[in-house]
């Protein structure tokens, strides 16, 4: 029996980090909090059917990735968003497409401001 194709996106929203990205010598030091969205297009025919995590994308796998990823300094958001999205297509071969957002939450710009975020997808 041929199996139906099923396409899945696995989304892990809002993980937080603190660490220390950015340009100013602050905040490399003092450091900020961050937050992190991953979104990954994979195949789920098989785990579908099987209902066996080897068979799946781990998402916990994934967050491992990127909290590695945010404990490397960078200068820039950008920088951290292609490192971890790079990472996730080398570590997990049957991601299709992804998506990471990177949020710096309150940075160091005169005037009130929530969060500054970058969006990279490949």
């Amino acid at each position: 029996m041929e199996l139906k194709k099923r396409n899945a996106i696995i989304e892990l929203e809002d993980m937080e980090f603190y660490a220390y990205h950015g340009c100013y010598m602050d905040e490399q030091t003092i450091g900020n909090n961050f937050t992190v969205n991953v979104s990954v297009e994979t195949d789920a025919t098989l785990p579908a059917e099987t209902d066996n995590i080897d068979d799946a994308l781990n998402y916990v796998q994934i967050y491992e990735t990127v909290k590695i990823e945010m404990e490397q300094t960078s200068h820039l958001l950008e920088h951290v968003a292609a490192r971890i999205i790079d990472k996730i297509y080398e570590k997990f071969p049957s991601v299709t497409n992804a998506v990471v957002k990177v949020s710096k939450m309150a940075p160091p710009i005169d005037g009130r401001i929530k969060k500054i975020s970058l969006t990279l997808k490949r």
